[in-house]
Formats: structure tokens, C-alpha cells, sequence
């Protein structure tokens, strides 16, 4: 077995409660109840006292045949341990814990960069080279001289500050520093926009027919927002009537992207050294344009490609993972994002998730350690699950109480298990994860603590 590695500091001394049952919903006895149903404990002193072990066995032979059964054996045969992953270190510890840097140690990986999207390149004219800050100025002195009346794009007055040189550099880029190209693709879009009228449409109210279409969520993993294209809802044929039976209603659709388009684009921080491009998904795209965007596709440049990502729906999540953090992307999409007014209030988009690959016909286990009386708090999913999944938390004097029993769930079952637990007694709260099938699995955890309450 691979030596145990954890960062935590040994915990204070403390009343510690112990637990007087062995199944959920046992009432505790009342002369080892504490004084006060509250033992409160300072927030980082939590934080600290809190290790996780991430452990992965072959699953035993009844468990493939019998998910549901309840047979908990141990096996450390070929186990895998490794530290606490840097998202879970980013949930434990504050911005003022002492908590340590922590570095995983994965061999098979430690050689693969990160995947990213594409990286903003920098708009500090600091950072340009002699040739590129030449084209910059060259292109200014063209717009002053057509700039006579007071001209703006994406809501930036141009030739009024600093911002201008970052739209302005947006041209120059696509255009390779070209001067009067950029020039003349800038004159072109200036004049498109009065001719539509873009800025006055950005005004008016549209309605909301397509919002589950086109829609904003989340980040990418370099900070830039994420707009998702759903043209898959366009195969609903009460969707598909609104947008494109007739040519006003074609129109309307058109006008209603522009302003959606337009309105997103303005969000964004034009500054030097800000985040002002959007990153694009497209899901479920009908197949004549992914035919087109593939002969298109030696036309385009890698940094325009690298703004754009194609996925089905069979992959969704695992193509999206690559690019944005499961705690950023949907849950419709795999990820653990909901609309507030659905979410659970005790996560947010910007807690961080773990993110772990199942292989076949093995057991997962999480172990979290916990060194402190507190009060735990998790959220889990298994993406397409088909998995069996279980909760048990073992007190150091060594019995199990059992939390969630052994049981399988299905795709249809549930997106998201949530629940909290308090921790009376110093022991390791466990999720074990059964993977029968022969496929790997995704597995996406969280969780925080908070003090322990009765």
C-alpha cells in the first residue's frame, strides 16, 4: 500500500459528544448530551481539521451482481491514495488559513497541461511588439480622421480612452496587424450596426422566446463567460414555428440574437488586462452545420477555432469538463450549476467541486477524515450514474453508523444527492461508489463544514 500523505494540523483538545446510536433517527441520550446543543468552535480551526483520502478497489464479485446489497468489505489490494485535491483545499481553507499548499501527486498525468479554451492575449500596449504598436497607432490615426461625430461600439466611445485600444486591437488581430484591412473590416461593422440599428435595438423588449436556446452561464477555466447555443431545442416543432415559419418571424429571431449578442458583449471589461471576450458552446447542432463549419474550418485561425467547442449530447459533460469546472457548467449539462430559485442554498456556483474518473467494476471511496465536532455538508452526482451509492460515517471507537444504504441509482433517478451530517463524535464520514458497469464514470464532489449543531 502507497504511504498516507495529509495536510492537516492535529486538533485542540475539545468536548467531544459522543454518539449514542447506530442508525439515523435514534435518539441520543440525553446524559451524553452536551450542555448546550451548540459547541462553537472557531471557523478555521474547522477548516484545518479536515483530510481527505480518495481510495480506489476492485469491486468484488456480488457487489457487480448485487448493487443494491449492503456488504461493506474492506479491500487495501491495489489501492490508490492521494491528498486533498486543490479544490477541496480551496473549500477548507479561508483566504487568511494558514492551510499549506498542496500538490497531488499523479504519475500518470503529471506530464498533460491543463486544457483551457484559449488564453486572452494581452491588450497592455506594454506587451506589444514594435510592429504591433506601430499598426495601433497607425489604425488610431485612421479612426480620428473618421471619427468626426461621436462614435461608439459594444458601448465604447472610441478615441476617449484606454479601452479604445483594445477594440481596436480585436481588429488589428483579425486582420494579422493589417492597417487598412483592419481599417476597412472596423468602417464596414460601424456601418452595419447604424444600418440594423443595433444600438437602439439593444433597448427594446423582444420577449424571451428563445432564452433556453441561446443563454449565459457560468465561466470558463481561464475567466472568460460561457454563452450556450442549444439549436437542439430548435427539433421542438413549437419552437421551431417561432423562429423560422414564416420570414418575420425569421427576423425576429435574427434581431432577438443580435440584441442577445450585443447586450453580452457590453458586460464585458474592455479595460487593458480584462476579460472582454465571451467563449462559445454549441450543443446539439443540427448536422448541416457542423458540415458547413467543417469546410469552413481550414479558413479559420486556431485562436478564432479555439473560441468555439462542438459537442453531443452523449458527451456533453465530458467535453465541457475540459474547459469549464463542473461547478460552472449546468446540471442539464452535467455539471452541479443551478438556477438559484432551484439550487441547494448551501452551495453556490463558486464553491469548488472535485472531479473524479470511475473505472469499471471498481469501488470509489472518499474517506474525509474529520478531526473536529462539526457539522458536514456534501453534494454529489455520478454523471449517467447507474451506479450504487452509499453514506456511512465510522466514529474512532470503531462502530458504522449508516447514513444512506447501499443502493443503486439510475440516470432517471436523481441529477444531484445532497445531505449533512453532525459530527458528535471524531471519526471519517465515507461515500463509497460502486461502478458495476463496463464503462468509467464521472464522479463530482463537495462539501464544507460548519459548526456543529445538535
Amino acid at each position: 500500500m502507497s504511504e498516507e500523505k495529509f495536510h492537516a494540523f492535529p486538533p485542540e483538545s475539545i468536548f467531544e459528544p459522543p454518539l449514542a446510536s447506530v442508525e439515523l433517527g435514534i435518539q441520543h441520550d440525553p446524559a451524553l448530551t452536551p450542555p448546550e446543543t451548540t459547541v462553537r468552535v472557531d471557523e478555521e480551526k474547522l477548516k484545518s481539521a479536515v483530510r481527505v483520502v480518495e481510495k480506489e478497489t476492485p469491486l468484488e464479485p456480488q457487489l457487480m451482481l448485487e448493487p443494491e446489497s449492503t456488504a461493506r468489505a474492506w479491500v487495501t489490494t491495489a489501492s490508490r491514495e492521494r491528498e486533498v485535491t486543490p479544490a477541496v483545499a480551496a473549500v477548507l481553507a479561508g483566504p487568511e488559513s494558514e492551510f499549506p499548499e498542496i500538490e497531488i501527486k499523479d504519475q500518470k498525468n503529471k506530464n498533460k497541461s491543463p486544457v483551457t479554451s484559449f488564453v486572452e492575449e494581452s491588450n497592455k500596449t506594454a506587451y506589444l511588439s514594435v510592429p504591433e504598436l506601430r499598426a495601433l497607432e497607425d489604425l488610431k490615426h485612421l479612426v480620428a480622421k473618421l471619427n468626426r461625430t461621436e462614435t461608439s461600439i459594444w458601448g465604447v466611445p472610441l478615441m476617449k480612452d484606454a479601452r479604445t485600444d483594445v477594440v481596436l486591437l480585436k481588429f488589428l488581430r483579425a486582420r494579422d496587424f493589417d492597417v487598412y484591412e483592419s481599417f476597412s473590416m472596423l468602417r464596414n461593422t460601424l456601418q452595419w450596426r447604424r444600418d440594423f440599428g443595433v444600438d437602439e435595438m439593444v433597448k427594446q423588449d423582444l420577449g424571451d422566446d428563445f432564452e433556453r436556446i441561446v443563454f449565459m452561464h457560468g465561466k470558463d477555466k481561464c475567466g472568460h463567460p460561457v454563452c450556450y447555443n442549444v439549436y437542439g431545442e430548435f427539433n421542438n416543432k413549437e419552437v421551431y414555428a417561432k423562429a423560422f415559419v414564416d420570414e418575420d418571424k425569421t427576423l425576429r429571431f435574427l434581431r432577438w440574437r443580435i440584441q442577445f449578442l450585443e447586450r453580452s458583449v457590453r458586460k464585458l471589461d474592455y479595460s487593458p488586462g480584462g476579460i472582454n471576450t465571451i467563449f462559445q458552446v454549441f450543443i446539439n447542432v443540427p448536422w448541416c452545420y457542423l458540415v458547413f463549419y467543417s469546410m469552413m474550418s481550414p479558413f479559420l485561425t486556431q485562436r478564432t477555432k479555439s473560441k468555439f467547442v462542438f459537442s453531443s449530447s452523449k458527451k456533453t459533460a465530458k467535453t465541457l469538463f475540459k474547459y469549464i469546472q463542473p461547478e460552472q457548467v449546468p446540471i442539464v449539462y452535467g455539471g452541479l450549476s443551478s438556477d438559484p430559485c432551484e439550487c441547494n442554498p448551501e452551495f453556490t456556483i463558486n464553491d469548488p467541486a472535485t472531479e473524479i474518473t470511475i473505472k469499471p467494476a471498481t469501488k470509489q471511496t472518499i474517506e474525509i477524515i474529520i478531526n473536529e465536532t462539526c457539522t458536514i455538508l456534501w453534494e454529489l452526482r455520478v454523471v449517467g450514474w447507474e451506479v450504487g451509492y452509499s453514506v456511512e460515517f465510522i466514529p474512532s471507537s470503531g462502530y458504522t453508523v449508516i447514513i444512506q444504504k447501499t443502493r443503486k441509482i439510475l440516470p432517471t433517478d436523481h441529477l444531484i444527492v445532497s445531505g449533512r451530517f453532525p459530527v458528535g463524535e471524531l471519526g471519517k464520514l465515507m461515500f463509497i461508489i460502486n461502478n458495476p458497469t463496463n464503462k468509467k464514470k464521472m464522479l463530482l464532489y463537495r462539501f464544507k463544514v460548519t459548526q456543529y449543531t445538535n
